[in-house]
């Protein structure tokens, strides 16, 4: 099976010619051995879009907007980043998001400073408040989450326990292809002559 989304499957049982098929998402049909065992990504990703939008609504200390949390979370996990590379997470065009990080600036919730390896950049990070704005509602969150997980038996937490690893794992692979924006910064990049 290839890393074409359309190759995983997505069971569609539907009966052609007295058969039972299973298709891909273009309504392909799909070889049941390839099929068998495999994640429904489908499925997979209901679970998470369902997953997220009741998370990001767990009651948190402070009401912000989503563009903002999720400009502070960027820089709290990604460290000092310019605004071209909070242009590539974040779902806003760079004038909303110029004029959004000069509020930020303003409430005293992200600071500028000149990129040491570029004289002409400015680099983007929290601020103490900032910060503790991140880490409260990560608290919250964790207290709430916590609230929901007492509710699963033993087996349904061993099985988040071991699901944490993976998506960790996800996130890592997203992020080294581009596809969440850039990779945190490790080093500092080198001058341009």
């Amino acid at each position: 099976m290839s890393g074409d989304p359309a190759d995983h499957p997505t069971v569609k049982v539907r009966p052609r010619a007295g058969e039972i098929c299973i298709e891909n998402r273009y309504g392909s049909p799909v070889d049941p051995s390839r099929a068998a065992g495999r994640l429904d990504l489908d499925e997979l990703t209901t679970a998470i879009e369902d997953f997220n939008s009741i998370f990001i609504r767990l009651p948190s200390v402070r009401r912000l907007t989503f563009s903002t949390l999720s400009v502070l979370h960027t820089l709290a996990r990604r460290g000092p980043l310019r605004l071209t590379d909070l242009t590539a997470t974040e779902p806003l065009g760079q004038p909303a998001l110029t004029s959004l990080v000069a509020r930020l600036e303003r409430d005293g919730l992200v600071s500028r400073r000149r990129d040491p390896n570029d004289g002409r950049a400015v680099l983007l990070s929290l601020t103490e408040k900032g910060r503790q704005i991140v880490d409260a509602r990560h608290a919250d969150r964790v207290a709430n989450l916590a609230r929901l997980v007492d509710r699963l038996d033993d087996q349904e937490r061993d099985t988040l326990a071991a699901a944490v690893g993976v998506l960790t794992r996800l996130t890592e692979i997203a992020t080294s292809d581009g596809a969440a924006g850039p990779a945190p910064r490790r080093r500092p990049e080198p001058k341009r002559p």
